[in-house]
């Protein structure tokens, strides 16, 4: 009796499924194991030979965050042994000096030698992720989540999967069980297609409105030549880079589960040019470089053996079809299979929470049956969701530390090694080497206004911390010493091939305000940050001489903070005459540094007079540079001219357009907007008086496509 179509198709899924898990189809896979266990040696040699280079800076006894004060803190929130040692799974509870960090370091590297070596590869695995882990869930800020944790889920997968033996050679004896084979290819499919479907699932506008590769290249941490290139390509060809991406993270794996050997030979090529073109672009560390090591799991040494023969190499492929004959397995105690499968399941099962958090569950609030165990084993890294470049950022941020011996008068830069800073320079292609140390300085650029480790670095700075110094391009002080360190954020963007051949710039930096308030040496020899409470104290008691003597000197010394205030008091004639010019001086100079909100002031300054004459195309001028960098008020205040006919040429519709699309915005924001909302119906209805159906139409479209 003929099977049904169903059925067949039914079969035919699970014959692929089978397959793919390594549970049916008769394929060995000791030649791809072996590549694969040796690219993950060479991955781990440029993990512990950076944490060799940098550790003593970061986590030091005398770094930026000892070890020593954060196992304090640890044991202070979970105190008790266990609980301490699952919040911080780390051999550094059994101490914290400089000579245990380097020597579990050495021994990592030494690990990831003999991985590579193929000596004893089970145990080098082991020591690569206990001794990796060690770090990874002690030194806090400087962990980059997907980074680290890929590779230790990695390692700890590899275990089972390596072969047994000192010296096993391919591993012939000992070949990898159905189950570990699936369990690394589960891990593959998960970093291939969670990346692709957290793309979808996120609320980041550019991947739907087909412009995320028109910023990637610009925002990515150290962009190389090559991504400075690709960033100048027409729109078109970088949609078709977005296509191409889905193609590798969703269709991709799809295939390679479905498709069989000619879909996971197609897969493979798809998911390495699309790992290569990143890591050849953008230096994402060793992501890459890791990730195709992973693709090479789709391989079966069948598919080795026939591609070397359908190339001419005869030989080769006989090698490999006789070498690759698998001897019958070593008869192995019930305990441990068993042992096996519950462990292997175990891992199963915690994967899956994080593949249902990808792709939007609320598994947060799944019952305590189901999220104990995983918050259980949450800070070992070792199993995980990836949602890689699910968002992006607006442009490119980073912090400089600028430094000052001379009161203010010069300010000197510290320039990095690596990540973008000086406008003539873009990264060498530094993956898969992670510049730790610079990329969280960067990573925290993004966020300002958090807790970081950028005043802790600016403290090791005015200390003189050979160390932390060594981090550095070059010290910009051998004469005398600074006495104040400042934050000071900057926007890059990538320059146009003209300006680039014109000035040899590849980068404009544009200032972006005080990322934090400096840190400076006190007359006590210690070190403290700028902050305003003393004149603030000093206003409220109306000590007006004081105060002003507080914010100048502030201010002089790079206080960004306390030139506004100086504003507010010669705006307001507070203790001191009403002095108009030196507003518009004071918020000159805070534009000029990035300030937005000073940006917008001297929109203000122009469009009333205040300090110089009154010019409302010069408002508007300052007013679009604001909001064009999303700064709320200025997008109101180009609405209000609008409103009242100052803007030349009219725009009506843009008008109306900016005013609702401030309104939207105003939801959450501090109360010191709620004039907005207040003020905007009237603003509204003149606009709208002299306005026809279709423009305001017109209107209400483009301010739901910019919010």
């Amino acid at each position: 009796m003929t099977k049904q179509p169903e059925a067949r198709l039914v079969g035919g899924i699970w014959r692929q499924l089978r397959e793919f898990s390594a549970m049916g189809g008769g394929a060995t896979f000791l030649w791809p194991r072996w590549l694969v266990l040796r690219a993950v040696g060479v991955v781990y040699l440029f993990i512990f030979a950076g944490i060799i280079v940098e550790a003593r800076a970061m986590i030091g006894p005398a770094g930026v965050a000892p070890l020593d004060t954060f196992l304090t803190e640890i044991h202070q929130l979970f105190p008790g042994a266990v609980h301490s040692f699952l919040a911080a799974p780390s051999l550094f509870w059994l101490g914290t000096g400089t000579g245990l960090i380097a020597t579990l370091a050495w021994a990592g590297l030494a690990a990831a030698v003999a991985l590579v070596l193929n000596l004893w590869p089970r145990m080098a695995l082991f020591a690569c992720w206990l001794l990796f882990l060690s770090f990874v869930s002690t030194w806090a800020d400087f962990s980059s989540a997907q980074l680290d944790r890929l590779m230790l889920e990695t390692a700890l997968l590899c275990i089972p999967f390596a072969p047994a033996g000192l010296r096993p050679g391919l591993g012939a004896e000992s070949p990898p069980r159905p189950i570990a084979t699936f369990m690394m290819r589960w891990l593959l499919f998960r970093v291939m297609f969670e990346s692709g479907l957290v793309k979808i699932v996120s609320a980041d506008p550019h991947w739907r409105n087909l412009t995320a590769m028109d910023v990637m290249y610009e925002t990515a941490p150290s962009p190389t030549i090559l991504g400075y290139w690709a960033h100048q390509l027409p729109h078109a060809f970088h949609v078709f880079e977005i296509a191409f991406t889905f193609a590798a993270e969703l269709l991709a794996p799809l295939i390679a589960v479905f498709g069989g050997r000619r879909g996971r030979w197609l897969a493979l090529l798809i998911w390495t040019a699309f790992q290569a073109g990143i890591q050849l672009t953008c230096n994402f560390g060793w992501l890459n470089t890791a990730a195709i090591a992973l693709g090479l799991l789709l391989l079966d040494d069948q598919m080795l053996a026939s591609a070397a023969e359908r190339s001419g190499l005869g030989n080769v492929s006989r090698r490999l079809a006789a070498t690759a004959l698998p001897q019958p397995a070593r008869e192995t105690r019930a305990w441990r299979r068993h042992g096996l499968r519950a462990a292997l399941g175990a891992h199963f099962a915690l994967t899956l929470f994080y593949f249902a958090k990808v792709v939007g569950l609320p598994v947060d609030t799944a019952p305590a049956i189901i999220s104990s165990p995983v918050k259980a084993v949450m800070e070992f890294g070792s199993a995980n969701g990836y949602s890689l470049y699910a968002n992006f950022d607006s442009a490119h941020h980073q912090v400089d530390f600028e430094g000052t011996n001379d009161d203010g008068q010069t300010w000197r830069t510290y320039e990095y090694r690596h990540v973008p800073q000086r406008v003539d320079r873009v990264a060498a292609f530094l993956a898969p080497w992670y510049p730790r140390f610079e990329a969280t300085i960067q990573i925290e650029s993004w966020s300002p206004g958090k807790l970081s480790v950028l005043p802790l670095v600016a403290t090791q700075l005015l200390v003189r911390n050979p160390d932390v110094l060594d981090r550095f391009e070059r010290d910009p002080f051998p004469d005398r010493p600074p006495t104040v360190v400042r934050m000071r954020r900057y926007r890059l963007a990538f320059t146009d091939p003209a300006t680039r051949r014109r000035t040899g710039h590849y980068w404009r930096k544009e200032p972006d305000g005080d990322f934090l308030p400096a840190m400076y040496l006190t007359d006590q020899s210690g070190i403290a940050q700028f902050n305003l409470a003393e004149p603030d104290a000093a206003m409220q008691a109306g000590n007006f001489p004081a105060a002003l003597a507080l914010y100048e000197r502030q201010y002089q010394l790079g206080h960004l903070a306390a030139g506004f205030r100086l504003a507010e008091i010669y705006s307001g004639g507070l203790g001191v005459p009403p002095q108009p010019a030196k507003v518009f001086a004071i918020y000159s100079d805070l534009a000029a540094q990035g300030e937005l909100q000073a940006l917008h002031n001297l929109g203000l300054c122009h469009e009333s007079g205040v300090g110089t004459p009154v010019d409302y195309a010069k408002a508007a001028e300052l007013y679009r540079r604001a909001a064009e960098r999303g700064f709320l008020l200025s997008v109101y205040a180009l609405g209000t001219l609008s409103a009242n006919d100052r803007l030349v040429p009219r725009d009506d519709i843009e008008g109306l357009s900016m005013l609702l699309r401030a309104v939207e915005r105003t939801d959450g924001d501090p109360a010191s907007l709620a004039f907005i909302r207040d003020d905007q119906p009237a603003q509204v209805k003149r606009l709208m008086e002299r306005m026809s159906p279709g423009d305001i139409a017109e209107a209400r479209l483009r301010a739901a496509a910019r919010r």
